[in-house]
C-alpha cells in the first residue's frame, strides 16, 4: 500500500509538471515567435489609439505580428488606466515584428504616415492628451536615419500646411497592453469601425489620402 501511495504521488507530480510546461510553452509562444525567428526585426510607432494602428500593419505582407502597448515614459509596467491619466509619460504605441527581406522599414513608415495626423500637437483626432501624441521610436542608427529622411520627405511634399510634429526618439522599454486591447478590431469589429469613424480618423484619412489606406 505504501508503494502504491508513493507511486500515486509521483504520478500526480509528473502530471503537474507536464501541465506546467505546456502552460509555459503556450504563454511564451508569441514572445518566442519573434525572438527565435532570425528574420524578425522590430519597429515601434505611436499614432494615437493603438486599436487603429494594429490593422494597418497586420495587413502588410512581411509583418509577422503587432503588439499594442505603452512606451516612452518613466513608470515601469504601467496599466491602461495609469497611462490614460497622461501623467506617466508613456504613449500608446504598437511594436511591429517584421521580416525585412519581405518589407522595408520605409514601407512601414509610409503606412504609418498615411494613418495619422502628423501635425496635431494635442493628441490624435478625438483622443486628446499626451498619451496620444505621435512618435517613431528607432531601434538602431539606420532606423533613425530612415525615419528622419522619411519625415523630411513628408515635410517637403507640401501635403500638409502645418508643421510635422511627430517625434523621432530612441526606443526604450515597451510594455504590452492588456489582453483585451490586442486585436480589438477583430474581436469587436462593429465597435472598432464606429470608433474609427467617430474619432475623426477615418474621415481625415479619406480627405488626405483618398479611400485607400
Amino acid at each position: 500500500m505504501v508503494a502504491a501511495k508513493v507511486l500515486g504521488r509521483r504520478m500526480t507530480v509528473a502530471i503537474l509538471v507536464l501541465l506546467t510546461l505546456d502552460f509555459c510553452e503556450l504563454f511564451a509562444k508569441e514572445e518566442i515567435q519573434m525572438s527565435a525567428d532570425p528574420k524578425a526585426t522590430k519597429a515601434t510607432v505611436a499614432g494615437g489609439c493603438f486599436w487603429c494602428l494594429e490593422p494597418v500593419f497586420d495587413e502588410l505582407d512581411g509583418v509577422i505580428s503587432t503588439t499594442p502597448g505603452y512606451t516612452g515614459g518613466t513608470v515601469e509596467g504601467p496599466t491602461y488606466e495609469e497611462v490614460s491619466t497622461g501623467e506617466t509619460g508613456h504613449v500608446e504605441a504598437v511594436e511591429i515584428a517584421y521580416d525585412d527581406s519581405k518589407i522595408a522599414y520605409e514601407e512601414l513608415l509610409e503606412a504609418f504616415w498615411r494613418n495619422i495626423n502628423p501635425t496635431q500637437t494635442d493628441g490624435q483626432f478625438g483622443d486628446i492628451g499626451p498619451q496620444y501624441r505621435t512618435a517613431i521610436f528607432y531601434h538602431d542608427p539606420e532606423q533613425k536615419r530612415i525615419a528622419e529622411a522619411s519625415k523630411e520627405q513628408l515635410e517637403k511634399s507640401g501635403k500638409f500646411s502645418k508643421p510635422i510634429v511627430t517625434e523621432i526618439r530612441p526606443a526604450g522599454p515597451f510594455y504590452s497592453a492588456e489582453d483585451y486591447h490586442r486585436d480589438y478590431y477583430k474581436k469587436n469589429p462593429v465597435q472598432y469601425k464606429l470608433y474609427k469613424e467617430g474619432s475623426g480618423r477615418a474621415g481625415f484619412i479619406r480627405r488626405t489620402w483618398g479611400e485607400k489606406k
